[in-house]
């Protein structure tokens, strides 16, 4: 598991102040950026095996609004892994009293650049390796 720090920026906020709803897909996407880079290995370095991580679902739930000016903690973890597939879970946490503000989870894909589906136990026994293991 990591945990990620973000201040909610004035940008991320609605006309009420209140963070607009795809921002947490954003957030998701850093915190699972920070989990692999904390295990060992960043996106860059799996592309470059030719190997690429497309989203294929999400799921999100809102729980309590995010403000302005808040900072909020993205907890992601790896909730299952096969040789074609990678699947993440997050918890949004308003920092100051702890409230959870909303659960996602994504689903990927193992693919090459030609987006057909690839068994990295095979093609990449590294990556294999380092995301079986727990952080």
């Amino acid at each position: 598991m990591t945990a990620v720090e973000l201040r909610v920026r004035y940008q991320e906020t609605d006309q009420m102040g209140v963070v607009y709803h795809s921002n947490y897909l954003v957030w998701c996407e850093i915190g699972r950026t920070e989990l692999l880079r904390k295990m060992g290995i960043s996106y860059r370095e799996i592309e470059a095996m030719d190997i690429y991580l497309p989203v294929t679902e999400v799921n999100c739930r809102y729980k309590s609004p995010a403000r302005y000016d808040d900072v909020v903690v993205v907890e992601t973890r790896i909730s299952n892994v096969t040789g074609v597939r990678l699947d993440f879970t997050y918890q949004i946490v308003r920092k100051e009293d702890n409230v959870l503000l909303a659960e996602a989870a994504t689903h990927h894909a193992f693919v090459d650049g030609s987006g057909r589906p690839v068994n990295i136990k095979k093609k990449a026994p590294r990556l294999w390796e380092i995301i079986q293991k727990p952080v």
